[in-house]
């Protein structure tokens, strides 16, 4: 073996050992099988929730949970949806509810800025609407109809050029703040997280006495926890952070770089050195949004840049931002992509590389046929997020099976 092939073997050894610690520190290994969904959301991070399957497929395929166990903990407020980081939605368990909607707070507040410059929706006009919607509720949901109605004329039409901005009324404006605030939650009338019908019922949930900076270390405490080694780019792609801010927020957390600018909380840093890649593979048939994607959004990091030059959809791989389709991981690396078709109750899937071409080995088939029964007897569909369709997949369902 000569220097340039010892070179490129050191570094598919090195790469093979940080896909696999984090598809372990992201319970892909099967080391938290039988854990509660709020104890996985708050050792792994928060499930992105676009009102599609993805946090049942990571639930699932983390503890073992079924659909009426996730949806339980939504029931008992184990864990819950709430605008969080960036403002986006996300599944997270009780004990960061606070913190998650700390965080997101600054999105409805822009929002709430830009009606106030462009449509003259004054902050004494929001207060008004706030104090009446949250007057209209109690603990029976309300769907938005139903609220407009009970507060009388306290919620405004705000013309053609409030259309243009994605506002007909005041009344969003005033849920998200409210919601913003800990003063109502949003709940799913179906009781499930893939189905985007909501109603909204008062919480008064106690935020606590965070500053918006001890919020931002805090979140960037949990991060380096769920997400290490990342570096600050991955961090700010995650909280949305400046670049000033990010540095902050991470300023008192001693970040150690192993490298390549990837940042590890020392208290992570024997464990990370003692890890050796499991030698059996570990498939996990996940959401193209699941967290051993989306905690980074640095897609090339899970893709093998040997499989990084196939296509997908008239486009290369190894230049997309995210994954084309739902995702097979193997120890942390995309290993293939897969859909389901609602019409034949299955799951379509392709794998890259030519020693798993075709049909895989024994363990992928049991991976798929075991998900392919989740969907089938549990979900009913695998959506990737909410306007996502049968129809609209057809596409993807077609090229998979090419």
């Amino acid at each position: 073996m000569d220097e340039e092939e010892r070179h490129r073997a050191q570094e598919e050894r090195h790469r093979a050992h940080l896909r696999a610690w984090w598809s372990h520190r992201q319970g892909l290994d099967g080391s938290l099988i039988g854990a509660a969904p709020a104890d996985v959301l708050a050792r792994t991070g928060w499930a992105r929730s676009v009102g599609g399957s993805g946090p049942y497929l990571g639930l699932r395929a983390r503890c073992g949970a079924s659909r009426e166990e996730v949806d339980g903990a939504v029931a008992r407020l184990d864990i819950h949806e709430l605008p969080s980081a960036r403002g986006c939605a996300y599944v997270l368990p009780a004990v960061d509810f606070a913190l998650g909607l700390t965080v997101g707070a600054h999105a409805p507040e822009a929002e709430a800025r830009q009606a106030a410059k462009h449509l003259g929706v004054t902050s004494g006009e929001l207060d008004d609407l706030c104090a009446a919607v949250h007057d209209a509720l109690g603990d029976v949901p309300l769907d938005p109809a139903r609220i407009k109605a009970a507060t009388g004329g306290a919620v405004r039409a705000l013309g053609p050029e409030g259309k243009k901005r994605g506002l007909g009324t005041t009344l969003p404006l005033a849920l998200g703040l409210l919601q913003a605030r800990g003063r109502i939650r949003r709940v799913p009338v179906s009781g499930r997280l893939d189905q985007q019908r909501y109603g909204y019922v008062v919480w008064d949930l106690d935020l606590g006495d965070r500053t918006p900076e001890t919020a931002r270390a805090e979140l960037a405490r949990r991060y380096f926890d769920w997400a290490a080694p990342a570096s600050l780019a991955h961090f700010r792609w995650f909280s949305g952070l400046t670049a000033a801010a990010a540095k902050a927020a991470v300023a008192g957390l001693g970040l150690v770089d192993v490298g390549d600018g990837l940042l590890m909380p020392p208290g992570l840093l024997d464990d990370f050195e003692a890890f050796t890649a499991p030698a059996d593979p570990s498939y996990a048939l996940l959401a193209g949004v699941d967290g051993i994607h989306l905690l980074h959004r640095d897609f090339g990091r899970i893709v093998e840049p040997a499989d990084a030059e196939g296509e997908f959809g008239g486009k290369r791989l190894g230049g997309l931002a995210d994954a084309p389709a739902h995702m097979i991981v193997d120890r942390g690396r995309l290993v293939g992509l897969w859909e389901y078709d609602v019409g034949a109750e299955v799951v379509v899937w392709r794998v890259f590389g030519g020693g798993r071409r075709g049909k895989g080995d024994a363990a992928l088939r049991a991976a798929v046929a075991a998900t392919e029964a989740f969907v089938r007897d549990e979900l009913g569909d695998a959506r990737s997020f909410s306007l996502d369709s049968p129809r609209s997949r057809e596409p993807r369902v077609a090229e998979l099976r090419d």
